[in-house]
């Protein structure tokens, strides 16, 4: 009996409906009526608290409305909380350029999550079958997902304050259609369903017929498939979490990542710990992203060039930059910039961090660090200039005759070339430049200076970090 073939499935979930407080997403079509009509029958012997949630999604005009009332009057008469919402979904595509699919879930997921807070309800059913877990991971592998993708639809995975859960993933399309003649259900029927423009009704009218035919069970062996990559790739993200958190660094839409250390993790690891960096920064992964922008990006790692760069979907850069690969959302464009400094005080640089600037005693020795600069003040006069650089930039370096261009010290320190036009340059007001913060002093001297013609310049640690090696101490 399909009942014992449920609770068994639910059993091997681990899952207890007993006392559980349930909206029921149903369109009434065979699948979620069906699911409706089972804990319905299951709410006096496991105490549920069951409310039926239906949206019109105004596809279809009295066609689609006449569903609805059809719904409504189907829970009237077994006393189910009912709530109903028509929302004009064409027109929301319309607004946004979303595919019908992509804004009918949407809005109909935002429904549940009202209905959801308005009756205090910890789970939303749905009415998934295993037929529906085929054409899900057939999908899936066609258009090349991966990891935990590939393992279809989950019985059960976080919403909201609860859970959503898939009672019938252990059923086939035909069981659910017989229960509901058996039932004598009636349920509706959605013409749309038989479009061969969607994708999954061409893998489900042309691809499931066969698969059953080779195996009569083979939804029971895709289930199976499911649970374990999901296993599976649960106890290796967690190992792979504990790795990556010792090889990168992140902050709100960034992830900066030492290439060197990645590479000695294990390879199921590293392809795991790419798709950690994209899930944080895009939260909820864009459908266009597939198993061929991961290969990119360690094409991309392992290349010998020390550097390159791939634009990926939603503004998604990903910088490779000698030993550090940087992950960017919505990156923004280096402007040029310029401050003034005419005493003591701060400046903010644009890329966060500052430079502070105060008087010191005549006999206070310069330290041996790139991070502080001592100027005497008598000899450049003020204003003191912190710039972005200039082409052409040169600049006498203590300890060495002649002049270095900066774009070669830049290249000599490994410096990103994203992170180059954002560097501060500190020239005199004649434009000579005195100091490259963090890397290197001109031969500038602070001899014979006077009561208070020392001034200190210090850079806050704040900017470095993430756009130095970590070897150099930063």
């Amino acid at each position: 009996m399909i009942e014992k073939k449920i609770h068994r499935f639910l059993e091997r979930q681990r899952f207890d409906l007993t006392g559980k407080s349930i909206a029921v997403g149903v369109s009434g079509g065979p699948d979620s009526l069906a699911l409706l009509y089972f804990l319905w029958g299951l709410k006096e012997i496991y105490q549920l608290r069951i409310v039926a949630v239906h949206m019109d999604h105004m596809f279809r005009g009295e066609e689609s409305y006449q569903e609805a009332l059809f719904v409504q009057e189907f829970c009237k008469k077994r006393s189910i909380a009912f709530e109903m919402k028509q929302v004009n979904v064409p027109d929301y595509i319309g607004k946004t350029g979303k595919s019908s699919q992509v804004a009918g879930r949407e809005l109909r997921y935002q429904f549940y999550s009202e209905v959801m807070k308005k009756h205090d309800l910890n789970y939303l059913a749905l009415g998934h079958h295993g037929d529906d877990q085929i054409e899900t991971i057939l999908m899936r592998l066609t258009r090349g997902s991966s990891g935990s993708a590939r393992a279809g639809i989950p019985f059960k995975r976080p919403y909201e304050k609860g859970e959503i859960i898939r009672p019938f993933l252990c059923l086939t399309k035909q069981e659910l259609e017989e229960y509901c003649q058996k039932h004598q259900l009636d349920p509706r029927r959605d013409p749309s369903n038989e479009k061969e423009t969607y994708s999954r009704n061409r893998f489900r009218k042309h691809v499931l017929p066969f698969l059953k035919k080779e195996n009569p069970q083979v939804h029971d062996h895709f289930q199976r498939f499911s649970e374990e990559i999901k296993a599976d790739d649960e106890y290796l993200t967690e190992l792979t979490q504990v790795k990556m958190n010792k090889v990168m660094e992140k902050t709100n839409e960034k992830v900066t990542l030492d290439k060197d250390a990645f590479l000695t993790m294990p390879i199921p690891l590293q392809r795991r710990g790419i798709k950690l960096i994209l899930n944080y920064l895009y939260g909820e992964q864009p459908s266009s992203l597939s198993a061929i922008h991961i290969d990119s990006i360690f094409s991309m790692i392992k290349n010998p060039h020390p550097s390159g760069s791939l634009d990926f979907p939603n503004g998604l850069k990903v910088i490779r930059s000698y030993g550090k690969c940087y992950f960017q959302l919505h990156p923004s464009e280096s402007k040029p910039f310029q401050f003034q400094v005419n005493g003591p005080g701060l400046v903010e640089l644009p890329e966060g961090g500052f430079i502070e600037a105060e008087y010191y005693s005549k006999d206070a020795d310069e330290s041996r660090d790139m991070e502080t600069f001592l100027v005497h003040t008598g000899l450049t006069g003020l204003p003191l200039i912190i710039r972005s650089r200039q082409a052409g930039d040169r600049m006498t370096v203590k300890g060495m005759a002649g002049t270095k261009k900066i774009k070669d010290i830049f290249i000599d320190e490994k410096i990103p070339k994203f992170m180059r036009d954002r560097w501060p340059v500190v020239t005199d007001r004649e434009g000579t430049i005195l100091w490259l913060p963090g890397l290197k002093k001109s031969s500038h001297s602070t001899k014979g200076a006077g009561t208070g013609e020392l001034m200190q310049l210090s850079i806050s640690n704040d900017f470095f970090r993430g756009h130095k090696d970590h070897e150099k101490g930063y």
